[in-house]
């Protein structure tokens, strides 16, 4: 069976990098029957904290990307002792007493030579009898695994193709701190066993801890998965992706008003694709995804891109969810709603013109509380021909039954009374009642405020005409 992983620091958000590396796992998973796992790798204990841990569940749950877990290192200390102890037992691992001190000053000589600084191999137990080195009194080691002398680590990406490094490439890297925690390249290598994982999937940033990642898999005799390394996700410029390109927590969309169906659509055509389909359902994601389709190259983040088909999501919501989505916008932009329409009808009016659900309870405001027009406003469409027009339409406005057909025949009337077009008379409604000079059909929107509140703004405008 089919299993893969997401494997986060919990040292941050979950940022739009993880989020696409986790949603390909879990669409490769389903779309083979699998299982797919979250695993916390909070070996970091400085900068792991609870806070991150509950954004990463929280990203995880807004996406909607089911799991197996969470599973979490810090409680499997004992397991990466036992492997620890086994590496040693087999020669394959050895304590290493070399200070921080010496580590620096042999890279900055091993720089001064023009050399690639590397960790020398100064303490595996031949080296160390040769040279008589001794381990200070009290000090703690750190346990560092053998890496083979000779010999190439060569594996199949699954999206870079065949890959090759040779041993002599590699130092001898730690493998567990001398405080006994494992560092990421064990740690994960026994998740990975532990968890069974067919198929590694992850950011080309780890492309260069595979080989060693792998000579650890061998030197336990264990199954090698397939790895998949997913190419980075860059700005629209082609510069690195960062907070200025859109590059911020997963939540931050949910707060900014993103549906997270768009967000996971525009996710996985970040680098993947089916054919030319643009805007595709979770379940067509699953059914359509495979590992052969995503490209080589670097994927561009596009944030206009990602609003246009959050615009197609909302224009297809259901009215209901798109109504309990704006209430909190809506609640603390002081908007009472019980002295308005009804939530849903309101979005369903709006939904067509606004690309998040924060555009979209903005737009609704002036449903739940008068919005004032600017003086410039006012000084463009209040002027003094008009007034008589729309004096008559508030009468009108006032004796007629209140129905969308109604307001649009009282309007009519007006205008042919007093020999306007239809835009004249509509664009400075729009501003009395509204305080804005755009809004959805006039006699639609006007029929959602309600006869009491037109009638009420109307008046309180009127007074704003001149003559």
């Amino acid at each position: 069976m089919v299993r893969t992983r997401f494997a986060p620091s919990p040292t941050g958000y979950l940022h739009i990098g993880g989020a696409r590396t986790a949603l390909f796992c879990w669409a490769f998973a389903k779309q083979q029957g699998g299982s797919f796992i979250l695993r916390i790798e909070d070996t970091d204990r400085e900068r792991s904290t609870d806070a991150s841990v509950q954004a990463i569940l929280d990203g995880m749950n807004w996406l909607g990307l089911d799991y197996e877990g969470p599973y979490f290192q810090m409680h499997r200390l004992e397991r990466y002792q036992a492997a620890v102890q086994q590496l040693l037992r087999d020669g394959q691992a050895y304590e290493c007493y070399a200070t921080r001190e010496e580590i620096d000053a042999l890279r900055e000589q091993q720089r001064a030579r023009g050399e690639k600084p590397r960790y020398d191999g100064r303490w595996r137990p031949e080296n160390a009898q040769r040279l008589g080195l001794k381990a200070l009194a009290g000090m703690k080691p750190v346990i560092r695994f053998r890496t083979p002398d000779s010999g190439e680590v060569t594996f199949n990406d699954l999206v870079k193709g065949p890959i090759t490094v040779a041993n002599a490439e590699l130092d001898d890297l730690v493998i567990m701190r001398a405080d006994g925690i494992p560092t990421y390249n064990f740690g994960v290598v026994i998740d990975d066993i532990d968890m069974q994982i067919t198929h590694v999937v992850r950011g080309d940033d780890h492309v260069n801890n595979t080989p060693r990642q792998i000579n650890i898999y061998k030197a336990l005799g264990a199954s090698l998965p397939l790895f998949a390394h997913l190419p980075m996700i860059l700005g629209a410029d082609g510069e690195r992706l960062s907070k200025r390109h859109g590059a911020v927590s997963v939540m931050q969309y949910h707060e900014d008003g993103y549906l997270p169906e768009a967000l996971n659509n525009y996710l996985a055509r970040l680098g993947w694709s089916h054919g030319d389909d643009e805007k595709f359902s979770m379940a067509q994601l699953v059914e359509w995804f495979d590992l052969k389709h995503i490209s080589k190259s670097p994927a561009r983040f596009d944030p206009e891109k990602l609003g246009w088909l959050n615009q197609q999501y909302l224009k297809e919501g259901d009215d209901a969810r798109l109504a309990s989505l704006m209430q909190p916008f809506l609640e603390r932009d002081g908007c009472a709603l019980s002295d308005g329409p009804e939530l849903p009808r309101v979005a369903a009016l709006l939904k067509e013109r606004v690309s998040t659900i924060e555009e979209l309870a903005d737009a609704a405001v002036y449903f739940y509380r008068a919005l004032e027009p600017s003086a410039e406003l006012r000084a463009q469409h209040y002027t003094a021909p008009l007034r008589p027009a729309l004096t008559a339409l508030h009468l009108q406005f006032a004796d007629i039954e209140w129905s969308r057909a109604n307001i649009s025949a009282a309007m009519k009337t007006v205008v042919a009374e007093h020999k306007l077009k239809f835009p004249q008379l509509a664009m400075p409604l729009r501003v009395m009642v509204t305080g804005e000079p755009q809004t959805p059909s006039v006699d639609a929107t006007l029929e959602l405020v309600g006869r009491e509140q037109v009638l009420a703004r109307m008046a309180r405008e009127l007074v704003h005409f001149p003559g």
